[in-house]
């Protein structure tokens, strides 16, 4: 989860979860342990972040003007562009390696720090850091929302289903832009395979996802654990052709598309 992105924090308590890490596999600094792949270790995305993006193409509006574009790319023009483009991902290549050297000498200084510290101990100061996003103890999905709380239109956003409350936050954003207390929702359930609705009071929020049952059986797991007297009604989904494996519920960590699941699953022994 925190090298995909799903735990907002700064850049310096990332390096410092990564120096834990190196610290938990590998006990004190030496030049002679083995070193994971920076990748494994901290957010590539924060290194592709500090690379400039890359030049702004003005659209070609006529078809004359798209011809005459192509012609060029074909012939001399066409090459120059080609090794334009080769240099400058050459640049950022070279960039981006750069940067990836400087993060990991950051991290092992770091690491160097916490000499004499135990396996347990890192990694109990490793979740306690992780712990401090409120959001800790939610199932994170990545959904575009066509109803949006906060007056704009469609946008990417988490949708946070935790045992208090749904939250909507902006990808990484510590803080939710909104969140719903279950006794506020009225409704939920599917509009069609690729949308969920949500019904609070007087709003019907629309989420796009490739995950529609998932996140409907997430929620009526924590309405059932919660003991709620009054369960919001589950709108019925359109009805398919059956399966012959059964829907499982999201635990543990998932593919990249998939939900996040930040705490023990409903029913766990641990807090």
């Amino acid at each position: 989860m925190v090298l995909r992105g799903y735990v907002p924090t700064s850049e310096e308590t990332l390096q410092t979860l990564a120096a834990l890490r190196l610290q938990s596999l590998n006990s004190d600094f030496s030049t002679h342990a083995p070193f994971p792949r920076l990748e494994e270790l901290f957010p590539p995305h924060v290194l592709h972040a500090r690379l400039p993006p890359p030049p702004h193409r003005p659209p070609t509006k006529c078809r004359g003007a798209r011809l005459r574009a192509g012609l060029l790319a074909g012939g001399l023009w066409g090459q120059a562009l080609a090794k334009q483009r080769a240099e400058r991902d050459q640049r950022l290549r070279g960039r981006l390696r750069e940067e990836g050297a400087s993060t990991m000498a950051a991290i092992v200084e770091k690491w160097k720090l916490l000499q004499g510290m135990g396996r347990p101990e890192a990694m109990a100061a490793y979740m306690a850091l992780v712990r401090e996003w409120p959001g800790f103890g939610s199932t994170l999905f990545d959904v575009d929302l066509h109803a949006s709380p906060v007056g704009c239109g469609p946008q990417r956003l988490w949708l946070g289903i935790g045992a208090k409350a749904v939250s909507l936050y902006k990808p990484g954003e510590p803080e939710p832009l909104d969140s719903f207390c279950y006794g506020r929702i009225s409704s939920f359930g599917a509009s069609d395979s690729s949308t969920f609705r949500l019904s609070v009071e007087d709003r019907d929020l629309l989420f796009e996802t490739s995950q529609v049952e998932e996140i409907a059986q997430l929620l009526n797991t924590y309405l059932a654990s919660a003991g709620t007297q009054r369960l919001p009604r589950p709108q019925e989904p359109p009805t398919s052709p059956p399966t012959s494996e059964p829907t499982v519920l999201p635990q543990g960590l998932c593919t990249a598309a998939g939900p996040w699941q930040l705490r023990p699953p409903v029913g766990s022994s641990h807090s």
